[in-house]
């Protein structure tokens, strides 16, 4: 039985690329699929501004004409000149239980970044850190989010075996919401908006969400996330893609902006209604079905996803995120979310996990990148 890695080239191997995770993780309890023409418009120089910055090709691996794994390489130049590294990324990467299928797949990956002058490969990483990002090491009977990756046990197995090693962790969390908000965070918000004049945006619409706060979100992004692992700054052309993307759609009452007099963004907290089950019933298709799902899940959910959170550098280590728990957290109550699961968090990032001291959380996944240095 040959086994034979291919170049995506065209729709129809495209196609084959983009679904086998869902002939992979048939009837699978935890694996929450992406939407089909997302990934396609992903990998779409047309579609995906990361492409002025990046390189990319697409392989599966093919036995006995038959589609056993899949992988994507990524070459981001702006993530290597702001850390002075020569690294390539894989990601998409999914596999048959079968050692030789994944050394092939990596291999071939490996290949291409030398050709291009890299001296390493790891992954699962995307274009950028608002993509799945991190290979799941702990929590596999865990259900996963529309903002992660879900894989096999054996997926970490096979590349210890080939010789990768951990680059990073995230840790994930679940989070019980109170029946109440405690008293303290609402005193602590009031003094601290009157210590820093500072008040929560009045949000109308989405329109005047995307016009009159979009680009400054996206612009404190930049500044709050240079430090993480994996971050290269937004291109305009990024930004802009990503307010179509997310702020068009998003809750007003899950968003949560602290502006000060000028109206410049000193904090944001973004938070989504649980889509997993959603993306689960949807099976990859928005049409004609898929989409009455997701607008169910967006009315009606007993959960909350945690998805972006950050406060502006000059004003970290002040306690503003007090102001955001008392904007949101009566919010989340309101609506019915009895959990709340956090976004994939670096093992480090202390400051960011003892948010969630107060409310009891309850570690549950962990995620890791593998790096192979050649």
């Amino acid at each position: 039985m040959s086994l034979e890695i291919k170049r995506v080239t065209n729709r129809s191997d495209m196609m084959r690329f983009v679904k086998l995770p869902l002939r992979l993780y048939k009837n699978n309890p935890y694996y929450v699929p992406a939407l089909t023409f997302d990934e396609i418009n992903t990998f779409n120089p047309k579609k995906n501004p990361a492409f002025e910055f990046c390189e990319a090709d697409c392989f599966i691996a093919i036995r006995d004409g038959k589609v056993v794994g899949r992988i994507a390489a990524i070459l981001n130049k702006d993530v290597n000149k702001f850390w002075k590294q020569s690294h390539a990324r894989f990601g998409w990467f999914d596999v048959i239980d079968d050692l030789e299928v994944s050394k092939a797949l990596l291999e071939t990956v490996e290949q291409w970044a030398k050709d291009k002058g890299m001296t390493a490969i790891k992954g699962p990483l995307g274009f950028c850190d608002l993509d799945h990002e991190g290979m799941l090491i702990h929590g596999f009977d865990q259900v996963g989010t529309f903002a992660t990756i879900y894989n096999y046990d054996y997926y970490p197995k096979h590349l210890e075996q080939l010789g990768f090693t951990k680059d990073v962790d995230w840790k994930e969390y679940l989070i019980d919401i109170p029946t109440e908000l405690p008293d303290r965070f609402t005193r602590m918000a009031d003094i601290l908006a009157k210590k820093y004049d500072l008040h929560m945006a009045k949000l109308t619409s989405n329109k005047q969400l995307v016009r009159q706060y979009g680009k400054k979100l996206f612009q404190l992004w930049n500044e709050t996330y240079n430090v993480l692992y994996g971050f290269a700054p937004l291109t305009d052309r990024q930004v802009t893609y990503y307010i179509k993307l997310y702020l068009s759609l998003i809750r007003l009452d899950l968003i949560s902006l602290i502006v000060d007099k000028n109206d410049d963004i000193i904090g944001f907290g973004i938070s989504l209604p649980s889509l997993t089950e959603a993306f689960q019933k949807a099976n990859g298709r928005l049409f004609p079905f898929g989409f009455i799902h997701l607008l169910k899940a967006m009315r009606k959910n007993n959960k909350v996803d945690l998805y972006l959170m950050g406060i502006r550098p000059d004003y970290q280590q002040k306690g503003l995120i007090a102001m955001i728990f008392a904007h949101l957290v009566p919010n989340f109550i309101r609506n019915g979310y009895r959990v709340a699961e956090t976004n994939p968090e670096l093992e480090h990032n202390g400051r960011i996990q003892a948010l969630w001291s107060e409310f009891g959380p309850r570690h549950h996944k962990t995620r890791r990148v593998f790096i192979r240095e050649f």
